[in-house]
């Protein structure tokens, strides 16, 4: 074990004097002043034999110490967008790592200075600072408490033995270590140290002994985390460095922030990195606050203390030769920063947020927010910011143009967005709904309405039964279609006959034209002549995973999908390209540089003859006049797009999906609903309420150049599409269809002239 270190023998001496004198001015008789004397002789040796015993002679029950080394602290764990820009912090401890290499210059000299003078040349215990901090000892409570009378047998009664002289590297061990001793240290039991408070807890009390055995095991293990960091690290000022280092990005700042980094960027709005010589009253200021945030911190203490801290640190800065006199006139008279108020966690797109977290899930990180939470992982999505702030926009100026038509429905009404990379599935901006809804802004928490709302897509599902149509090849655009009365079962075998909006029928129609217009009759009997059994399969062949219900009504969306799933089978008739929807990149480990993903389907391109009639259908929706999105074709849209409205019934939700053309395209989804299903109000359709949206979120990405250039469709789709508007009969794309056959069913209805053709 050894002696004890020379300045502890002197200290003593000196301690031990102290109390003499003090004991014979106070002293009632010999016997009394002999008797005092040999008993704190006892209390002050007996205390430092079992101190000393225990920080230098035992090496049991030492903690682990892999993840101190390997420098695994409680971190952010970010949420990146597809440009590497945050997207949301998160943390149970707002920390970032900081490494040696990146604390500046005068960062260091400050914490040095005001902290631990001798922090480079120790070994963890400053044996110097000894004398000091024995010279703060309560005496009298001291020898009130070896008495057995006075404040000191009570529980609240001051402490003995002062706090102080803690080197960084016990700073550190106390906080990283020992954690859950000294938040209970101040209590009137024992906090388990093992044999050593239990010892002195006879003659000190158990509060004493609880901080007796604390300091103890922190100069304990601050020598033996020294020696291993030494080990591991090669050298005495390396092992050093990292233990400065860890301190730096330790520490609590104050105001939820851990670590300088933080608090640099938190009370400055600056890197850490960014300070130099120059800015000596900031690094001050930040060496001055892990003693007591709550005092120091400067948005929460009183500003003449903290300005009084921060010009002590100035001052041990210059008495160390690291400012000059003139220098150190200057700064102090710099006065403190103004810090603003900082809000909660915020982000653009608390929606894809949400999504990021399900997707972890899906993934196979069970603890996805966890590991987040403590900075184990950083995710990378696909999210464009720069296209969720133009989503984010237009929802609300079309949320705003509807309320103003309502106005008692002014902030209760909801929407949702998902715009999705053609080429991949790739999410590029997801909204779940308003970014501030019942008095309370957006959060990643909240309700998702874009994956987690099933609703009914209305018109919006025809294109799937069109596509049905055409892969059967029963169908081509140019096929007849009855656009003529039609009743269907519902749940008690009763007709329901099928209406078209505008309340006329047209009869036999070509089938682009009854796509274009969203005839409904003409839905409902394509729907029979192909089969439900055939759509179902066709939905879920583009992505389409929610089960749909086996109604008759399903073919004019009765069954509830999402907007997510809805926008995939759009993005997969406009691209070709089979694939499901995805919001992660890349998973990195936050103390690891390896990327982690797990099993996603490599995207399949499979153009087929339904596709390619799907895709001139559906941008004959826009181009043929009566389209319901024909309001699209204009000269102050030059976008080509194809897509298709929504309306349900009642006017209870209002929905746009639409795309560009091809791999290179994108697609876009709006949803505007309450969420209570109540009728947005009569007339207020999809091609009224959602595609002014889709219209001013397809405008500005492309403006903004963030998708690439604007893809343009085929050359003779176009054609095609001309020569049926010119009145022409348009070359077939792959095959003649056959002629329309209608139901045996309806003949009764003509036969009697019941319905005009």
């Amino acid at each position: 074990m050894g002696r004890l270190p020379r300045p502890i023998a002197r200290a003593v001496s000196r301690w031990w004097s102290r109390g003499w004198r003090l004991l014979r001015r106070h002293a009632v008789g010999t016997w009394m002043v002999v008797g005092i004397a040999v008993a704190s002789a006892g209390v002050v040796l007996v205390p430092l034999v079992l101190i000393a015993l225990h920080v230098y002679g035992d090496r049991t029950n030492l903690p682990d110490p892999g993840p101190f080394e390997r420098f695994e602290f409680l971190a952010i764990g970010h949420v990146y967008d597809a440009n590497d820009t945050p997207l949301i912090e998160l943390a149970r401890e707002h920390r970032s790592i900081t490494a040696f290499a990146d604390i500046p210059p005068v960062v260091r000299e400050a914490i040095v200075a005001t902290e631990d003078k001798h922090f480079f040349t120790h070994n963890g215990v400053d044996y110097s600072t000894i004398p000091r901090v024995l010279r703060r000892v309560r005496t009298a409570t001291l020898l009130a408490r070896i008495a057995g009378r006075g404040p000191a047998v009570e529980a609240d009664a001051p402490a003995i033995f002062p706090q102080g002289g803690s080197t960084i590297t016990q700073q550190l061990v106390r906080g990283y270590f020992l954690k859950v001793v000294t938040s209970g240290e101040n209590s009137s039991r024992l906090q388990g140290l093992g044999w050593l408070p239990r010892s002195l807890s006879f003659v000190l009390g158990a509060r004493n002994a609880n901080m007796i055995a604390r300091k103890a095991e922190e100069m304990r293990l601050s020598l033996w985390i020294e020696s291993e960091m030494t080990r591991r690290f090669g050298s005495k000022r390396r092992a050093k460095e990292e233990i400065l280092a860890r301190y730096v990005s330790y520490v609590y700042m104050g105001n939820g922030q851990y670590g300088f980094a933080t608090a640099a960027q938190y009370y400055f709005g600056r890197p850490l990195t960014s300070l130099t010589a120059k800015d000596a009253d900031m690094a001050a200021l930040l060496a001055g606050i892990p003693k007591s945030p709550r005092d120091y911190a400067p948005t929460w203490a009183d500003g003449a203390n903290v300005l009084r801290r921060r010009n002590q640190t100035l001052a041990l800065m210059a008495a160390d030769g690291f400012l000059t006199r003139d220098a150190l006139a200057r700064t102090i008279r710099r006065p403190l920063p103004v810090v603003a108020a900082r809000r909660g966690v915020v982000t653009h797109a608390p929606s894809a947020v949400g999504h990021v977290l399900s997707e972890l899930r899906a993934q196979g990180f069970a603890t996805g927010l966890e590991d987040l939470l403590q900075g184990r992982l950083d995710v990378y999505s696909t999210v464009d910011v720069r296209v969720q702030r133009i989503v984010n926009d237009a929802l609300e100026q079309g949320l705003a143009a509807y309320e103003a038509r309502h106005p008692r429905a002014a902030g209760v009404t909801q929407g949702s967005v998902v715009v999705l990379g053609n080429g991949d599935a790739r999410i590029l901006a997801e909204s779940g709904g308003r970014a501030r809804y019942s008095e309370r802004s957006a959060a990643y928490s909240d309700f998702n309405r874009a994956t987690e709302s099933a609703r009914q897509p209305g018109s919006a599902m025809k294109p799937i039964v069109y596509l049905a149509a055409f892969r059967s090849g029963a169908f081509d655009l140019e096929s007849l279609v009855a656009d003529e009365p039609i009743s269907v079962p519902d749940r008690i075998d009763e007709a329901k006959w099928i209406a078209n909006y505008d309340g006329r029928f047209k009869g036999p129609i070509a089938a682009r034209q009854a796509l274009a217009e969203s005839r409904n009759a003409a839905a409902v009997w394509i729907g029979r002549q192909v089969g439900l059994d055939r759509i179902l399969r066709t939905a879920r062949g583009l992505g389409i995973t929610t089960a749909l219900h086996r109604y008759p009504t399903t073919v004019l969306g009765a069954s509830e999908v999402n907007l997510l799933e809805l926008a995939n089978a759009y993005r997969t008739m406009a691209s070709a390209v089979y694939a499901q929807p995805y919001i992660i990149s890349r998973v990195v480990r936050g103390f690891a540089a390896d990327a982690v993903l797990r099993g996603r389907p490599a995207p399949a391109l499979h153009s087929d003859r339904g596709l390619l009639l799907i895709q001139e259908g559906l941008r004959g929706v826009v181009r043929i006049p009566g389209g319901t999105a024909h309001a699209l074709n204009s000269p102050t849209f030059a976008i080509p797009v194809m897509g298709k409205t929504g309306t349900t019934n009642q006017f209870r939700d209002a929905l746009f999906v639409g795309s560009t053309y091809g791999v290179n395209g994108i697609t876009v989804a709006v949803r505007v609903g309450f969420d209570d299903n109540r009728s947005l109000g009569n007339g207020e359709t999809g091609a009224r309420v959602a595609l002014p949206i889709f219209r001013d979120i397809m405008a500005r990405i492309y403006r903004d150049r963030l998708a690439g250039a604007v893809p343009a469709f085929p050359e003779k789709l176009e054609a095609r599409i001309t020569a049926y508007l010119d009145g022409q009969a348009p070359a077939p794309v792959l095959a003649v269809t056959p002629p329309m056959r209608r139901p045996a069913e309806w003949e009764w209805l003509f036969a009697n002239g019941t319905v005009a053709r």
